[in-house]
């Protein structure tokens, strides 16, 4: 019996026209790094006493899918992960260059079926009636850009053969850390060490009573927008606007030949931090920001993709 490789698993990726039923066919092959989406079925003790001191049987609980997924950011397959988290965008332009603009505060979030698959067992997973809940995307000086998702779905099939049929096939376009940048009010933010941008769909769970154990569906809560700024401390400016108790716009970004990605979020709120002095070497200054509603944009965060995909 051959064993199942990381090296050898493969995932699969289509929106669903309905909740909760995976296409016949649309599936793409998307790129991932780590894993670890399916369904957990936990199970119950059993509390009746009488019979001695060996329980008797447990019983199975209700039936949980979620997980989470860690992907490259790259310049064509992370279109579909944010139409996933924002809804569909708004492109322009012409081949090859075509803009996708997302917005956030969309109440129509669009489901997924994600397949995994483990063809030396072979084992195929078919998660139905996914929605993208949280998103983090972490910034640093070099290394793999990547994204950590948070994923809710509704069910998991098993099979021994692949459910997504003939996969469409894109090349990878990656972005990498020294691709980044940070901006604020349109200018370059100076001495920035590090940077995290993360978004919450705030889904909930509608847990309805039903036969099979399943949850009813994944509806969307209130979002937020949050995220970390490390800063060399060189001026007041940051910590000026904290005590002010001001906003600004702030964008990060990536830039390459042919594609860019950047995350313009139009109203930041920053906390008053301290400047932790512990040692002769520099001083720097954390700021936990978060994001609101900008009134003149009407959604708190634009994100725009430019790529040579025509549509998502």
């Amino acid at each position: 019996m051959a064993r199942a490789h990381g090296a050898r698993s493969q995932a699969a990726f289509a929106f669903e026209s309905t909740y909760g039923t995976p296409p016949a066919n649309g599936f793409t092959k998307i790129p991932f790094a780590t894993c670890n989406l399916g369904a957990v079925q936990g199970l119950l003790d059993n509390e009746l006493l009488g019979y001695g001191r060996d329980p008797l049987d447990p019983t199975q609980d209700v039936i949980n899918v979620d997980g989470d997924i860690a992907v490259p950011v790259d310049a064509r397959f992370f279109g579909l992960w944010l139409k996933a988290f924002f809804g569909a965008p708004v492109t322009t332009g012409t081949e090859p260059e075509f803009t996708h603009v997302f917005k956030t505060g969309s109440w129509s979030l669009p489901s997924v079926a994600l397949e995994i698959g483990l063809p030396d067992v072979p084992s195929f997973a078919m998660n139905a009636g996914i929605r993208a809940n949280e998103m983090s995307i972490s910034m640093t000086r070099g290394g793999q850009l990547t994204a950590g998702l948070s994923l809710i779905g509704q069910s998991e099939t098993l099979e021994t053969t692949a459910q997504s049929g003939t996969l469409a096939i894109k090349d990878l376009l990656r972005f990498g850390q020294f691709h980044g940048y940070v901006n604020r009010e349109g200018a370059a933010l100076a001495a920035v060490t590090g940077a995290t941008v993360r978004y919450s769909n705030g889904l909930e769970r509608i847990e309805t009573i039903r036969a099979d154990g399943l949850i009813e569906a994944v509806d969307p809560g209130m979002a937020a927008m949050t995220g970390q700024l490390v800063t060399r401390f060189d001026s007041t400016t940051l910590l000026s606007q904290a005590i002010s108790g001001d906003p600004c716009s702030l964008e990060f970004g990536w830039a390459r030949p042919g594609a860019s990605l950047k995350f313009e979020i139009h109203e930041v709120y920053l906390p008053r931090p301290k400047r932790e002095l512990s040692g002769p070497q520099g001083v720097q200054a954390s700021f936990d920001w978060q994001a609101a509603l900008n009134a003149a944009e009407g959604c708190m965060a634009t994100v725009t993709l430019a790529n040579d995909v025509e549509t998502y």
